[in-house]
């Protein structure tokens, strides 16, 4: 069953992915989108929400995966996995030689471009 569109964790930042838009059927694409959304700055993605093996998102990168992408309308809508790191803090103390041990997490976001502007909603799935 897909969740109401509506009830979807919705990024508030403004986005934009102009050369994504400008490479649109084109040999380039995917690799663009890809670029681009690596260039945002993650804390602008709803990355913390969809955290499952962790609790504080790591800010070391992402890596994307393009799953699929169709226009309709003026808008080209993509879905793309998201794989990122996260860590789980806990009540240790300052003199505590436990190390911070990575997690790798994995999300799904759905890209909604408006063609004309660029403007960039992006949703957790």
């Amino acid at each position: 069953m897909m969740p109401d569109p509506a009830c979807r964790l919705r990024s508030r930042a403004l986005i934009r992915l102009p050369r994504t838009i400008n490479s649109w059927g084109t040999s380039a694409f995917a690799d663009t989108f890809k670029i681009e959304v690596q260039e945002i700055d993650a804390i602008k993605l709803p990355l913390q929400q969809a955290m499952t093996q962790s609790s504080y998102m790591m800010d070391c990168g992402i890596n994307v995966v393009l799953l699929n992408a169709s226009e309709a309308e003026n808008m080209l809508h993509i879905k793309a996995g998201i794989f990122y790191s996260g860590v789980t803090a806990g009540s240790c103390c300052a003199d505590d030689p436990s190390p911070l041990d990575s997690q790798s997490e994995y999300c799904e976001l759905q890209f909604d471009i408006n063609t004309a502007t660029a403007e960039t909603i992006v949703s957790l799935l």
